[in-house]
This record gives structure tokens, sequence and C-alpha cells, in this order.
């Protein structure tokens, strides 16, 4: 995977993809919302995040939600929208050829659930 850090999990990958998928449609997510969201722990959610700044992929610009609070929007940079668009197409490469031999799987099982009706 060009660009991509090879010391990271499929999981890592994969959870560093959608939060690059859900900040592209929605910049203003705070880190709660995303984990909500994204169905993964605050920490992660902020691991994520982290690691995202970290490799220049976002930018986070602060902004004030109300009199107390400042708030962040994380736009992704050029060089993110990239890597997104390659970790999409590697994600959507590996689920195709998962659905694949899912497909086989079934058909095998399928076929092998109707040959034992012959026995009853």
């Amino acid at each position: 995977m060009p660009d991509l850090q090879h010391k990271l999990t499929t999981s890592q990958l994969e959870a560093q993809l959608k939060v690059l998928r859900a900040l592209h449609v929605n910049p203003s997510l705070s880190q709660r919302e995303l984990s909500k969201q994204l169905g993964i722990s605050l920490g992660k959610a902020n691991y994520c995040v982290q690691a995202l700044l970290k490799k220049g992929w976002i930018k986070a610009s602060n902004f004030k939600n109300n009199q107390r609070n400042i708030a962040h929007t994380y736009l992704l940079t050029p060089k993110g929208i990239e890597q997104k668009f390659k970790m999409t197409m590697i994600f959507l490469q590996k689920k195709q050829q998962e659905f694949e031999l899912l497909s086989q799987e079934i058909d095998q099982l399928t076929k092998e659930s109707s040959d034992n009706e012959h026995y009853r």
C-alpha cells in the first residue's frame, strides 16, 4: 500500500478510512460524535484523528461553538483526499474478494444441503 504505514493492522487502516470518510462528509464532527457515528470508542476516535493529523491527511481549525467551548473543524488535506481514495480502492477490492469467496461458500453449502436431502 503506497504511502500507507505498513505497521498498521487492517482494522486500524479500516478505522482510519472510516474516520476520513466521516470527516469528509461532516468536517465539524466532534471526536465524541465521530465515535458514536462509527461505533468505536472515544479513545480510538482520538487515536485515529491524532494519527491522521500527524500524517498530514487532515488539518484542524479551531472555532468557538459557544461562549465557553472551543471546537474543531477537521478538513481533509489534498494528501488526505488522495489517501482516502487509495484506501477506498484497496478496501473495495478486498471486500469484493471476500464477497466472491462467500458466494462460492454459499453455493457449495446449498449444493451440499440439497444433496443431503436425498438421504432423508
